[in-house]
């Protein structure tokens, strides 16, 4: 006796749908002939730039390098330095 067509019981007791049936082979050998043609079309075409997992990434990667940027600069040692700099142009040209 073939189970193929029969429901797959549950184990919580209700009765599952049966599998659905196999495609035509008319219909296989469309979607083989379809598959066939996008993998060949995907290695013809080259990558030309990101991705959009590859753009977060490179946007995480810019605002986290923006931050550590912004708390260099606006730390007190590389204001104290800047002002002394400028201060000691002044001089100079005074």
């Amino acid at each position: 006796m073939s189970t193929a067509a029969m429901p797959v019981p549950d184990p919580t007791g209700a009765e599952a749908p049966a599998p659905a049936p196999a495609p035509a082979p008319a219909r296989a050998s469309r979607v083989r002939s379809a598959l066939a043609r996008r993998l060949v079309a995907l290695h013809e075409e080259p990558e030309a730039g990101m991705s959009t997992a590859e753009y977060a990434v490179g946007t995480v990667a810019a605002c986290a390098f923006a931050a550590v940027l912004y708390r260099v600069v606006t730390g007190d040692s590389v204001v104290d330095g800047l002002t002394d700099l400028v201060d000691r142009a002044l001089a100079t040209l005074a």
